[in-house]
C-alpha cells in the first residue's frame, strides 16, 4: 500500500519498523534509477538488529497483494471463498485510495469516508515504535502514554514530528508519524496553490498560532540580518500580531493607516520614507496583514512587496484567516509576482476548522522555508497534523471548494442583511469594499444617547450567545508591551465613528446570520427604548423565549457584570 509514496523514509527507519514487523512483510521505499520498472523492497525479519535487513527488486505487478494474500488465502478455509474474495476487493478500494494519495501527494477531489480514513491512520500508526510488537524502550522519550483515552485521541501516533534540530525532520523509530507529517504539508501545498497563490513553492504546518508563528519567521530572518532591529508595521489592532515583533526582540515601528472614505488603507508614502529614515540594512522586515477587522482593509500587498524588492528588505505577511479568501490569496501571489514576499502566515483553525494550535508557514523560496523549519527547537506535536490532515481527506477538495463557495455567498447575504438593519436604526453600514471577509455598522446614534451604550450592546450580544461580533467604541486607549495605542481596536487614532463588526468565516450558514440578525435587533430595540435609563434595568419580559434555540434571554443585568470582561475580551 505504501509502495508509491512519494514522502521516502530512509534506510534506518525501515530497520527500526522491522523491529515490530513479522517475517515477510515488506514495505516499498523508492523506484531505483538503475531498475526504473521495478522496486526496491525493504524485507523485514523478526530478528534485530540492522543485519536482519535484506533488500532486493521486485516487478510492481509480482509485488501486488504480498501484504494480504497468504492471510486470505487462510480465511477461505474457514470461510465461502466467494465472500473472502468480496471482502478482499473491498478492502483493495480502500487501499486504492490511499495510494493515490502517497503517489500524487494532493488532495484527493472527493472526501475519503471514516472507515478508509481510520484504516490509513492505524496503518501510520504500526511503523511508530512504541506499537511495535515487543518494543523494548529503554529512552527518556519511548511513546508511552499512562491513558488509553489519551492513547486513542491521537490514533496511537504519539512521538510527534520532526526531530531535535528540525521540525521537518524524520524520526527513525517514528517511520508513521513522520510520513503523516510529510503527507500534510503536501495536501496543505496542494490546497495553499488551489486557493490562489499558484507559485508557492513551500510550506509546512506548525504546532504554534499565528502570533507565535510570525514569531519564529523573525528569528529566522534574525541569521541573516543580524544588524537590523526593527520591523517596519503598518498599524493592525490585534495584540499577538504586534507582541508576535516584540517578543522576537525587534522594534516595531507602527506606521498609522489612511482614512480613504470609509476604509483605512495602507500609508506607502510613510512607509517608504521610514525605510529611508532607517536606513534598509536596520530594518529585519516590513510586517504587513491581509485578513482585518473592517473599516481596516488588506494592506497594499502589491505595492508593499515592490518597495521590499527596491530595497532589499524581507517581507512577512500576516494572512491570518486570509486562505479561505480568493481576494487576499490574489493579493499574496501578485505581491509575490511583481516584488518580495519572503512568508506568509495562517492560523489552521480559523481557514480549516480545526481545533486552535496550528499554523502553516508558507513562502516562494524553498530554502527560506526550509532554515524556519530548522529554527524551530526541538520536537513538536503532531495534533495539528493530525487533524487537518483528517479534515482535508475527509472534505476533499471539492468540499473545500464548496466551503470557500459558500461562505463568499454568506458575506453578501450577511452585507445585505446588515444594510438592512443599520438603515432600520438611521445607520449605515460602512463601504469597504476591499475587505472580503469583515463587515461594520456605524453606532453613532448609540453613541450620541448614552456613552457606555456602544460597549453595553457587545456585552448584551455577548450573554445571548452571539459569538464573534465586536464594538468598537470612540476613544478607547490600550497600552500593549509598553507600546500605548489612542483609539484601540479601530485601527486608527481617530476613526469618525463607533461600529460594530462581524464577519462572513469559512463554515458560517445562513442560520447563523438569521439568528445574528434577529439578536441584534432586539438588543437595538432594547437600547433605544432604554434611551438615557439605567441600563440594569431587565428587558426579558420584552420578548421572552428565542423559539429558534428554545432558550431564555439572559437578564440585561447580566450584561452589566460582563461589561467589564467584554471590553477586555474583544480586544
Amino acid at each position: 500500500m505504501l509502495k508509491d509514496s512519494k514522502f521516502l523514509v530512509s534506510r534506518l527507519q525501515v530497520c527500526a519498523c522491522a523491529r515490530g514487523g513479522v517475517a515477510g512483510r515488506y514495505l516499498f521505499l523508492s523506484q531505483g534509477p538503475a531498475v526504473p520498472s521495478r522496486w526496491r523492497v525493504a524485507f523485514w525479519f523478526r530478528r534485530w538488529p540492522v543485519c536482519g535487513e535484506l533488500y532486493f527488486s521486485l516487478p510492481v505487478s509480482d509485488a501486488k497483494g504480498v501484504m494480504n494474500r497468504e492471510s486470505f488465502a487462510a480465511g477461505e478455509r474457514l470461510v465461502s471463498p466467494a465472500y473472502v474474495r468480496q471482502g478482499c476487493e473491498a478492502r483493495h478500494s480502500h487501499e486504492h485510495l490511499i495510494r493515490l494519495l502517497l503517489e500524487k501527494g494532493k488532495c484527493p477531489e472527493d472526501g475519503w469516508d471514516e472507515s478508509t480514513l481510520e484504516l490509513f491512520l492505524h496503518e501510520l500508526a504500526v511503523m511508530d515504535s512504541n506499537n511495535f510488537l515487543g518494543n523494548c524502550g529503554v529512552g527518556e522519550r519511548e511513546g508511552r502514554v499512562a491513558s488509553s483515552l489519551v492513547a486513542r485521541r491521537h490514533y496511537r501516533l504519539i512521538h510527534g514530528i520532526g526531530r531535535s534540530g528540525d521540525i521537518s525532520a524524520v524520526q527513525p523509530k517514528a517511520a508513521g508519524s513522520s510520513l503523516l507529517n510529510k503527507i500534510t504539508n503536501s495536501l496543505v501545498l496542494d490546497i495553499i496553490k488551489l486557493a490562489g497563490v499558484h507559485t508557492v513553492a513551500n510550506c509546512f504546518v506548525v504546532p504554534m498560532a499565528t502570533g507565535m508563528s510570525l514569531t519564529l519567521c523573525f528569528l529566522t530572518l534574525r541569521h541573516r540580518r543580524p544588524k537590523a532591529k526593527y520591523i517596519i508595521w503598518p498599524r493592525i489592532d490585534q495584540k499577538s500580531s504586534f507582541k508576535s515583533m516584540i517578543t522576537a526582540g525587534f522594534e516595531p515601528v507602527v506606521i498609522e493607516n489612511v482614512l480613504e472614505g470609509d476604509e483605512l488603507r495602507t500609508d506607502l508614502k510613510a512607509v517608504e520614507a521610514k525605510v529611508q529614515e532607517l536606513g534598509p540594512d536596520n530594518v529585519l522586515c516590513v510586517h504587513s496583514t491581509t485578513s482585518c477587522f473592517a473599516p481596516r482593509v488588506p494592506d497594499r500587498l502589491e505595492e508593499l512587496a515592490v518597495i521590499c524588492a527596491n530595497y532589499d528588505i524581507p517581507h512577512i505577511v500576516n494572512n491570518a484567516y486570509g486562505v479561505q479568501s480568493s481576494k487576499c490569496m490574489h493579493l499574496i501571489q501578485q505581491g509575490a509576482r511583481v516584488g518580495r514576499i519572503d512568508a506568509f502566515v495562517q492560523s489552521l483553525d480559523k481557514n480549516f476548522m480545526v481545533p486552535v494550535g496550528g499554523a502553516i508557514i508558507a513562502g516562494f523560496n524553498d530554502t527560506f522555508i526550509q532554515e524556519i523549519s530548522k529554527m524551530y527547537p526541538g520536537r513538536a506535536s503532531a495534533s495539528p497534523s493530525l487533524d487537518v490532515l483528517i479534515t482535508l481527506l475527509s472534505l476533499g477538495s471539492n468540499g473545500y471548494k464548496r466551503l470557500l463557495k459558500e461562505r463568499k455567498e454568506m458575506f453578501s447575504y450577511l452585507s445585505s442583511q446588515l444594510k438592512k438593519l443599520s438603515e432600520a436604526y438611521s445607520e449605515r453600514l460602512l463601504q469597504t469594499p476591499h475587505n472580503p471577509i469583515s463587515l461594520a455598522v456605524t453606532l453613532k446614534t448609540l453613541d450620541e444617547h448614552q456613552d457606555r451604550a456602544v460597549t453595553q450592546l457587545g456585552s448584551m450580544l455577548f450573554t445571548r450567545q452571539v459569538s464573534g461580533a465586536r464594538v468598537v467604541p470612540l476613544g478607547s486607549v490600550q497600552t500593549v508591551s509598553g507600546y500605548t495605542f489612542s483609539g484601540f481596536m479601530s485601527h486608527t487614532d481617530n476613526y469618525p465613528c463607533a461600529y460594530l463588526n462581524a464577519a462572513a468565516a469559512i463554515g458560517m450558514k445562513i442560520q447563523d446570520v438569521d439568528l445574528f440578525i434577529k439578536r441584534l435587533d432586539r438588543c437595538l430595540k432594547t437600547l433605544r427604548k432604554e434611551g438615557k435609563k439605567d441600563s440594569d434595568v431587565s428587558v426579558v419580559d420584552n420578548y421572552g423565549k428565542t423559539k429558534d434555540v428554545h432558550i431564555e434571554e439572559m437578564p440585561l443585568k447580566l450584561d452589566n457584570v460582563l461589561l467589564d470582561t467584554y471590553q477586555d475580551t474583544s480586544s
